[in-house]
């Protein structure tokens, strides 16, 4: 009597080889071991040995990305090339904010050495090779208006151009400080829209308003902060401080923008 052969399990390699053919720059530990089709011990083991030739890798626990030849030496994805995807599986609502939007904006000045995200509460960093994903929390995130574009696999959210400016002087540390914001503000503000300027003011406290219009007009763009001006007349009621951890002391008061000017500040050539 003949036997019937049975088909032969694929290769590990042969499963992610079919995944990246598709189209796919990303698969889960569960999609893989039934595309493998063995047990979870022995999807583990073959992850394993394809992380370790640099094939793929792990910014989360569960989530392996597909790295090409040209991100071998990186060890991994670029963030902005699987944050979508993964914000997705988790079920975590996100956009790509500060730095890392102002570089999509095309102020690339300074590049940011890590990706910065923006979520409703914050989360620890992810760190997959030579890859840097860090996260702030952001309150009235609902409210941020925000816009998409795309990268090899998939779509990211990015904050728009207005509410990046309004979220760099709002994170002023987590920007580099005040003269990278500056030079990162000067770089952006041929693109603000005064109106759209004021609706993303809406989703930040009006103190921020009261700093960035300061700011806008101290880099020459006065005409992208006159609508904001207005804006923050009708509802700033005390005086802020341009750097909220100095003290007053020796500092003039900007009477447009109830602000207390207590640092000096120099764009970065």
């Amino acid at each position: 009597m003949s036997s019937v052969s049975q088909p032969a399990t694929p290769r590990a390699r042969d499963v992610i080889e079919d995944f990246a053919v598709d189209g796919r720059g990303h698969f889960t530990s569960a999609e893989f071991r039934s595309e493998l089709g063995v047990s979870d011990a022995a999807a583990r083991q073959a992850l394993s040995r394809l992380a370790a030739k640099g094939l793929i890798a792990s910014p989360a626990r569960g989530f392996y990305v597909i790295v090409p030849p040209g991100y071998k030496r990186v060890g991994c994805l670029p963030g902005d090339h699987f944050i979508s995807d993964l914000m997705e599986l988790r079920g975590i609502p996100y956009y790509v904010g500060l730095l890392s939007a102002a570089e999509h904006h095309g102020a690339t000045h300074q590049r940011p050495q890590e990706l910065q995200v923006v979520l409703k509460k914050n989360r620890p960093k992810i760190v997959c090779g030579g890859v840097r994903v860090v996260f702030v929390a952001r309150r009235n995130f609902n409210a941020v208006p925000t816009e998409t574009y795309n990268n090899p696999y998939s779509t990211t959210l990015v904050s728009t151009v207005e509410a990046t400016a309004i979220d760099l002087v709002g994170y002023v540390n987590r920007s580099g400080g005040l003269d990278n914001v500056v030079t990162v503000l000067t770089e952006l503000s041929e693109l603000i829209v005064p109106r759209k300027l004021v609706a993303a003011s809406k989703s930040a406290p009006i103190l921020w308003s009261q700093r960035l219009g300061y700011l806008l007009e101290q880099v020459g763009a006065g005409d992208k902060a006159r609508l904001l001006k207005k804006h923050v007349r009708r509802h700033a009621r005390n005086l802020t401080k341009l750097m909220p951890s100095n003290d007053v002391e020796g500092a003039h008061q900007s009477d447009d923008w109830k602000l207390w000017v207590n640092a000096r500040m120099e764009a970065e050539v």
